[in-house]
Formats: structure tokens, C-alpha cells, sequence
């Protein structure tokens, strides 16, 4: 009996959404929407809003489903992901994913920046899935983050957890706060890095890493 109440309890957070004819089903914690929608329901009473309104009756239920799923990453343990797929290699060239993508929210405003990540390792005995790296951008970057940290971060723990040689990521990314409010220029882009080990060291290493990710080889 206890088992099976086990298995049931994930199930009591499914939401079935079957407006316009169709099904969809979506899950999110139970407690933290019903939450979160409270509060955004306040925010447009202050706004002056008319939350009875047609297009905004279920606006709250949307907005708090929409911010769990922009900052799920606070529920993934980067670590875990790259031990998943741990392997021993005897391999010590580089290794780079580049042109992932990444969506994240800026701490400040709460509002987006996007862009690309370039991520390189060289391998000391051991080497990860590829799609790995792209995982733990990802769940670095849908957090509420400033792009300096959220660099520093992916390097830390390709670093930490499986010891290269070294580890090398640049960030570029357009910062929505710059091109709809503030200084409003919306070709400006914020470009970050970080290196450790041997992209530190050698800079014939750092270059040709610099160089590959503006190389069109595909």
C-alpha cells in the first residue's frame, strides 16, 4: 500500500489543460502555482487591471506556470547531470560544444537575455556525454542569474567534476533590460568568459579555441 501511494503522489501534480479541443498535460508543483498565481492576481490589481476580464482571468495560472518552467533549473544538480554520463577516456585534445543556446532571466528586472554559450574541456582520463555540457548550461541559466555568474558557474563545475586538463566558456548574449528599458540599444552584446588550466596557461590554446568558435565548420 505504501508503494502505491508512493507512485500516486507525482500524479496528483498532472494538470490537464483540454481548452480548444484538445489535451495537453503539464506538471508543476500543486502549492507553488496556487501560490505564485495569488501573487501575479495582486500585481495586475495594481496595475490597475481588470483581472475579470476575458484575455486576463487566467492570465495569474499562466504567469505561474510560465516562471517555474523559466527557472527549473534550480531543480537540476549540474554535477549529477555530467556524472551521469562519466566515462574513462585516454583523449587530451579539446572538446567543444558551441552555439548552445541559452534563455535566462537577469536578477535584476526579471527580464530575459538570451544568446549562445561556447564550452570547451580538454580531458584529463575522463570525458562526458556531449549533450551533458548543453544540459548544464541549461540548467545554470534557467535560474535568475547575471550573465558574469552564470560563466563562471559552467566552467566551475565542468572543472570541479571531472578535472581536466582545462575548461574554457564564452558567453554571448542580447540583454532584453538594455533593449526595452534603461539605455534601450538593441544591438548591443554582452560577451563573457572564463578559462582555467591549460587556457590559461597557453595561449595557443586559448587562441585556437577563440579561433574555432567563429570558424563556420559546418
Amino acid at each position: 500500500m505504501e508503494t502505491e501511494k508512493k507512485l500516486k503522489e507525482p500524479m496528483d501534480n498532472l494538470i490537464e489543460d483540454e481548452e480548444f479541443g484538445y489535451s495537453k498535460v503539464e506538471i508543476f508543483h500543486p502549492e507553488d502555482t496556487k501560490k505564485i498565481a495569488s501573487s501575479y492576481r495582486e500585481i495586475l490589481k495594481v496595475l490597475r487591471e481588470d483581472i475579470e476580464r476575458e484575455g486576463l482571468e487566467k492570465t495569474p495560472l499562466r504567469v505561474a506556470k510560465a516562471i517555474q518552467f523559466l527557472t527549473h533549473g534550480y531543480k537540476l544538480n549540474p554535477e549529477d547531470i555530467l556524472n551521469s554520463a562519466k566515462f574513462t577516456e585516454d583523449y587530451q585534445q579539446m572538446v567543444l560544444v558551441k552555439d548552445i543556446e541559452i534563455y535566462s532571466m537577469c536578477e535584476h528586472h526579471m527580464i530575459p537575455f538570451y544568446g549562445k554559450a561556447h564550452v570547451a574541456y580538454i580531458p584529463f582520463k575522463h570525458i562526458t556525454g556531449l549533450s551533458k555540457i548543453a544540459r548544464v548550461v541549461d540548467a545554470y541559466s534557467r535560474r535568475l542569474q547575471v550573465q558574469e555568474r552564470l560563466t563562471t558557474q559552467i566552467r566551475d563545475c565542468i572543472q570541479e567534476t571531472l578535472n581536466p586538463m582545462g575548461v574554457a566558456v564564452v558567453i554571448e548574449a542580447h540583454h532584453m533590460c538594455m533593449q526595452m528599458r534603461g539605455i534601450q540599444k538593441q544591438n548591443s552584446v554582452t560577451t563573457t568568459s572564463a578559462f582555467t588550466g591549460i587556457f590559461l596557461k597557453q595561449m595557443q590554446t586559448r587562441e585556437e579555441f577563440i579561433h574555432l568558435i567563429g570558424a563556420k565548420l559546418h
